[in-house]
C-alpha cells in the first residue's frame, strides 16, 4: 500500500512539516497542490479545473459572505461596552455565592458566544474585565484563568459560529441545521462549566472567596440585568431566530447581526470613527486570512484526491477492522491529537473532506440519513476542535490569556488551569456521542 500511495503520503508529510515550520498555511496548501500536480504528472489541463473549483466553490459561494459579516458583528460588540456592563451586573447577582464571580464569567461567555463568536476577542475581553477582579478578590489563579479561557472559546461552537459556516461549506450541508444542532451542546458545555465551578467552590471555598459585600450593589439588580441583557438578547434572537424559523438564510442573518451590532454600539455610546475604522480593518484581516486558507485548501484537496488520497484515507480507516463507533472514536482521537498542534481551520479543510465520505456510509443504528449523519458528525468535530484552543503547546486561548497578564501569571499556571475544562469538554463530547438526540433534537423539532 505504501508504494501505491507514495505521493499522497508524501504530500501529507510535506504539509505537516511545512505547518510545523511556521510557513503560512494558505501559501503552503496552494503551493503543495501545484508542486505535487507536476510531480504526479497531472495534465496541465486538469489544473484548470482547480481554478474552476476555486471560483465556483469559494469566490461565488454566497454562504461565505456570512464570514466577514459575523466577524464584524463580534468585533463591533466587543467594542460597545455591552460585556463590561453585563459582567458587573452578573457579579452583583451572584456575588453572595462562593464562586459567584467565576459563574458570572461563564454565563457572560455563553451570552457573548451567542453574539460574537470571535475567540480572540472573547478571551481578551473576559481576561481584561474579570481577571484583575478575580485575583484581587483572592481567587486561585488556576480557577480564574481556566474559566476565562474555557468560557471565551464557547463562541467557536455556540451559533452564530464561523466554524459552523465553514463546515457547512466543506461538507455541503445546511448551515442552518448546524446552527440548530450546535445550540444544545454549546449550552450543555456552559452548564457543565457552571456546575463544576459551583461544586469546586463549595468543596474549596478558599479558592473562590466571597467579595466585600459593601462593594456589591443591593438595589435594582434584576432591572439592571434586564437592561444589560436586552440589547444582546434582541440581537441573538434576531440572528438565530431568523435562521431557525427559516425567515432568513445564514448570510442574510449575518447582515442583520452586523447592522444590529452597529446600532447597538451607537445606542451604547461606543461607536466612534476610530472604533469603526479599527473594526473594519480587523474584519478585513480576519476574513482575508480565512478565505485565503479556503482557496489554498481547495487546490490542495483537488490534487490530493487526484493522486488517490481519498482512497488512501478510506483504506486506512476501513482497514482497521473497527465497527462504526470504533471508527468514530478513532477519528475523534486523531482530531483531538491534531488539535494540540494545528488550528481548527487547517484540521477542518484537510481532514473533513477526506473522512466525510467514509462517515456518511457508516450505520450507527439510529436511522439517520447521510446528511443527518454528517450534521451529527460535524457537531462532534466542532466540540472536539474547541479543545484545540485550550490544549498546549499551541492553544491560542492560552496565549491570548498570557498576553494580557503582563507577567503576573506563569504559562505553567495557565496550562494547569485548563485541564479540568478540557476534561469537561471531553465529557460533553462523550454525552453527544452516547446520546445523539442532544445534537439532533432541535433540528428535528425545527426542520
Amino acid at each position: 500500500m505504501l508504494a501505491e500511495y507514495a505521493l499522497p503520503i508524501t504530500m501529507v508529510v510535506a504539509l505537516l512539516v511545512g505547518i510545523f515550520s511556521g510557513y503560512p498555511v494558505a501559501f503552503l496548501l496552494g503551493g503543495l497542490g501545484i508542486v505535487f500536480a507536476f510531480i504526479g504528472d497531472i495534465p496541465v489541463a486538469f489544473l484548470g479545473t482547480v481554478g474552476s473549483r476555486i471560483f465556483g466553490g469559494v469566490i461565488e459561494n454566497w454562504l461565505l459572505i456570512a464570514i466577514p459579516l459575523f466577524v464584524f458583528m463580534g468585533l463591533m460588540l466587543e467594542s460597545s461596552g455591552v460585556a463590561r456592563n453585563l459582567l458587573m451586573t452578573l457579579q452583583r447577582l451572584f456575588g453572595r455565592v462562593h464562586g459567584g464571580l467565576a459563574v458570572s464569567v461563564a454565563l457572560l461567555g455563553v451570552v457573548m458566544a451567542a453574539s460574537t463568536g470571535i475567540i480572540g476577542a472573547s478571551v481578551v475581553m473576559l481576561g481584561l474585565l474579570a481577571l484583575p477582579v478575580m485575583l484581587g478578590q483572592g481567587y486561585k489563579p488556576e480557577m480564574a484563568c481556566g474559566v476565562i479561557a474555557a468560557s471565551g472559546t464557547l463562541g467557536i461552537l455556540i451559533p452564530p459560529s464561523i466554524m459552523l459556516v465553514l463546515m457547512g461549506s466543506i461538507l455541503q450541508i445546511s448551515v442552518g441545521a448546524l446552527f440548530k444542532a450546535a445550540l444544545v451542546p454549546g449550552l450543555l458545555l456552559g452548564a457543565l462549566y457552571v456546575a463544576y465551578l459551583l461544586i469546586t467552590a463549595k468543596l474549596h471555598p478558599e479558592w473562590a472567596p466571597l467579595p466585600d459585600q459593601k462593594l456589591l450593589g443591593t438595589d435594582k439588580t434584576p432591572l439592571a440585568l434586564l437592561r444589560d441583557l436586552f440589547g444582546p438578547m434582541v440581537l441573538i434572537v434576531a440572528v438565530l431566530g431568523s435562521i431557525m424559523t427559516g425567515i432568513a438564510t445564514p448570510t442574510e442573518a449575518a447582515a442583520i447581526g452586523a447592522g444590529g451590532s452597529l446600532l447597538l454600539a451607537l445606542v451604547m455610546g461606543g461607536l466612534s470613527f476610530p472604533t469603526l475604522r479599527n473594526t473594519l480593518r480587523d474584519t478585513s484581516r480576519t476574513s482575508a486570512m480565512i478565505l485565503f486558507v479556503v482557496i489554498g485548501a481547495t487546490c490542495f484537496s483537488v490534487v490530493f484526491k487526484r493522486l488517490g488520497g481519498d482512497y488512501l484515507i478510506e483504506d486506512v480507516i476501513t482497514g482497521t477492522g473497527l465497527g462504526p463507533y470504533g471508527l468514530l472514536l478513532l477519528l475523534m482521537g486523531l482530531i483531538f491529537v491534531l488539535g494540540f498542534f494545528l488550528e481548527w481551520i487547517e484540521i477542518s479543510f484537510v481532514v473533513l473532506p477526506l473522512v466525510a465520505p467514509v462517515v456518511e456510509a457508516l450505520d450507527f443504528g439510529f436511522g439517520l440519513s447521510g446528511q443527518g449523519l454528517l450534521v451529527w458528525f460535524a457537531i462532534l468535530v466542532a466540540i472536539n476542535l474547541q479543545t484545540s484552543f485550550l490544549t498546549p503547546p499551541f492553544g491560542y486561548a492560552l496565549f491570548y490569556l498570557k498576553g494580557i497578564t503582563a507577567g503576573q501569571i506563569s504559562i505553567g499556571t495557565i496550562y494547569r488551569s485548563i485541564l479540568p475544562f478540557v476534561g469537561l469538554q471531553l465529557a460533553g463530547l462523550t454525552l453527544c456521542i452516547v446520546f445523539p438526540s442532544l445534537v439532533l433534537w432541535l433540528p428535528g423539532l425545527m426542520p
